[in-house]
C-alpha cells in the first residue's frame, strides 16, 4: 500500500505541478488562477507524500509550507479577487440594460482584445494611461505582433479613436492604418490624438488656467 502511495504521489506531484504552472502563468482571470492554485495544493501535497515516504525531511518541510502559501493564493484568487470580478461584472452586465452609460470595468482592459474596423484582431491592451487631474481615460497601448510578447510592437491609440465593449475594443481605423502606425514611446503622443494641444506643462509647471468670467484681471 505504501509502495502504491508513492508511486501515486511521485506521479502526480510533478504533473499537478506543471499542470498549475501554465494556469497560473496564463493569468487568464481570477477563477482560472484561484483553480491553478488548487492545483498547486494538490501537487505541493504529492510532494509532502514523497517527502514522508521516501524519509526526505527537507522535501516534506519544504512542500508543508508550500501547501500553506497555495491554500493563500486559493482563499485571494478564487475568493476574495473572483468575488471582486462577479461583482464588477455584474455591474456592467447591469449598465447594458439600463439607460446610463454602458460600463467596462478597467481592470479587464489589460489583455483585452483590439478590433480594427471590419473586426480584424489587430492585438492586446497592455496598459491604460490616465489624466491625473481628471481621471479619464487618455489612452491605450496596444501590443501589436510578436509571439508571446517576443518581437511585439507597442502601439499607443488615443481614446478618441476607441469604441469599448465588454469584451472587446473597436478602433475607428482599418487594419492597414494601425499596422502601419509607430511604435509608441514613453512622452509620444498617441495615434488618434482627439485634442492635440499640448499638455499644458511647460518646466515642469502646470499651464495656467483660463480665467472665468468671474474672476478680478
Amino acid at each position: 500500500m505504501g509502495g502504491n502511495l508513492e508511486t501515486l504521489a511521485g506521479w502526480s506531484a510533478p504533473i499537478a505541478t506543471a499542470i498549475a504552472a501554465i494556469m497560473t502563468a496564463s493569468n487568464l482571470s481570477a477563477r482560472v488562477t484561484g483553480w491553478g492554485f488548487v492545483v498547486f495544493t494538490i501537487g505541493s501535497l504529492s510532494w509532502s507524500v514523497v517527502g514522508l515516504t521516501t524519509g526526505q525531511t527537507t522535501l516534506l518541510m519544504t512542500n508543508g509550507f508550500l501547501t500553506l502559501v497555495n491554500m493563500l493564493g486559493v482563499w485571494r484568487w478564487l475568493g476574495r479577487q473572483a468575488h471582486y470580478e462577479d461583482i464588477g461584472q455584474t455591474a456592467v452586465s447591469l449598465s447594458e440594460t439600463s439607460a446610463a452609460p454602458t460600463l467596462v470595468t478597467a481592470g479587464a482592459l489589460s489583455g483585452m482584445s483590439v478590433h480594427a474596423e471590419g473586426g480584424e484582431s489587430v492585438g492586446t491592451v497592455v496598459e491604460a494611461m490616465l489624466e491625473s487631474d481628471s481621471g479619464r481615460l487618455r489612452f491605450v497601448v496596444v501590443g501589436r505582433g510578436g509571439v508571446s510578447g517576443i518581437g511585439e510592437a507597442l502601439v499607443a491609440i488615443d481614446r478618441g479613436a476607441l469604441r469599448f465593449h465588454p469584451d472587446r475594443i473597436d478602433l475607428a481605423m482599418p487594419a492597414s492604418v494601425f499596422q502601419a502606425l509607430p511604435e509608441w514611446a514613453p512622452g509620444a503622443n498617441p495615434a488618434g490624438l482627439e485634442d492635440p494641444r499640448p499638455t499644458g506643462k511647460v518646466a515642469g509647471k502646470p499651464r495656467s488656467q483660463d480665467p472665468r468670467p468671474d474672476d478680478k484681471p
